[in-house]
């Protein structure tokens, strides 16, 4: 093997543990805000009226930040996005914990909105051009590790809870630690799709890089479709699984706060062990599993007897849906090779998209017809993704076993 080859290796292997650790961080992060929500109302003084436009208002400037980052990225690399809309995002929540007004808690909202869009896009661009340089499925290891990222953050808000710590107590220290670590890991980020000898140059044994050219946005759309109706359905687990099992089946509040953490598990299981399917299968395969038993889980909730078939059924979903969102955002980049930064950056945009929708959807719904139908319009959204799976399909050879790999496909 040349020197080159073995730079190259070595760039990629860095990149990989170092964008991992971006994930880990931001599930951290978001998981300490969203988990937390009461607490950020009992501090602020915000009214039940006011509080869904505060958390309204974080996807929308989420989306508004991932809109400018498809514009940012022609002029710099997205490696360099990150680096800095990951410290922000952490100064933000920091700001949410120290403020006392409610100004500045829409201040620190918004700023986290803004950033948080920037951090997804850039995070899921490097992860796709990753991916392209590997020639094989890495995507669902990014995204477990977010997962796994999630359940530690939840579980340092359970703390803080538990402690009756203060929002500022609570958040300080998980910054102090999260924010040095993703400064000294961003210096390893591998930008593959800027840099000749990682996209695979003749000179080094690969393939040339495609020309770049515009995404076309009627093609997009039917995994714009699939990212929007995936975040419903998990918006639907995340804001209303605790509430559906203790006032529709019963359940005790302690054992209502079960079908969450379950869900959680679930994820970070199934994108653990995702990419092998994914190598094995292929990507079309592994959608439409998980499609059916994301349907599956929600028809089980719906017709569920009592809280334990109720957690079984969410259970499901966590298995179902979590490969369903990372294998969107590797199919927009084998869609569009030479534009996947662009791809990305607008397919980010459903991400919040069917955030906004689901919970206020499964709400009205409930409440005008009754919870257990609610539960079946996520599941019919969800199931539309069989329709489109052949769109996961560009370019299956690369990712469907190891075919056409380059040397670097064997790095880590």
């Amino acid at each position: 093997m040349t020197d080159a080859a073995d730079a190259t290796d070595a760039r990629l292997r860095h990149g990989r543990v170092s964008l991992a650790l971006s994930f880990f961080v931001q599930g951290v992060t978001f998981a300490l805000l969203v988990t937390r929500i009461p607490a950020i109302q009992d501090r602020y003084g915000v009214s039940d009226g006011l509080l869904p436009a505060f958390l309204a208002a974080v996807p929308v400037l989420a989306g508004v930040g991932s809109v400018a980052t498809e514009k940012l990225v022609a002029r710099v690399r997205p490696r360099v996005v990150l680096r800095w809309a990951q410290p922000v995002v952490l100064l933000a929540l920091l700001g949410v914990g120290a403020g006392d007004a409610v100004w500045q808690l829409a201040l620190a909202l918004a700023a986290f909105g803004l950033a948080v869009g920037a951090l997804d896009a850039s995070m899921n661009m490097l992860g796709v051009s990753l991916q392209r340089a590997y020639g094989r499925s890495i995507m669902l290891g990014f995204h477990a590790v977010y997962s796994l990222g999630g359940i530690a953050g939840a579980s340092l808000a359970w703390a803080g809870a538990h402690w009756d710590l203060s929002l500022l107590v609570s958040y300080l220290p998980a910054v102090a630690v999260l924010l040095p670590a993703a400064l000294l890991g961003s210096r390893w980020y591998a930008d593959t799709d800027r840099d000749p000898v990682d996209r695979r140059d003749p000179a080094v044994g690969g393939d040339p890089a495609p020309v770049a050219g515009p995404v076309v946005f009627k093609l997009l759309l039917p995994l714009c479709l699939v990212m929007a109706f995936a975040y419903i359905g998990d918006s639907t687990v995340s804001n209303w699984s605790a509430k559906y099992l203790q006032d529709v089946l019963g359940s005790s509040e302690e054992l209502a706060t079960v079908p969450y953490n379950a869900y959680m598990v679930t994820t970070l299981l199934g994108r653990a062990v995702g990419d092998l399917g994914v190598r094995r299968f292929g990507p079309v395969a592994v959608v439409r599993c998980g499609t059916l038993l994301a349907g599956v889980g929600f028809a089980v909730v719906a017709l569920a007897s009592g809280a334990w078939v109720g957690i079984l059924g969410f259970t499901m979903l966590g298995l179902g849906l979590c490969v369903i969102v990372p294998q969107t955002f590797a199919a927009a980049g084998r869609l569009f090779p030479a534009s996947s930064d662009a791809a990305v950056a607008r397919l980010n945009v459903f991400n919040y998209v069917g955030f906004l929708i689901g919970s206020p959807l499964v709400g009205a719904l409930g409440d005008l017809w009754n919870y257990r139908g609610a539960m079946l319009v996520p599941m019919v959204m969800v199931l539309v993704t069989l329709v489109y799976a052949r769109s996961f399909g560009t370019d299956p050879a690369r990712y469907g076993g190891g075919h056409e790999r380059s040397r670097t496909a064997d790095v880590g």
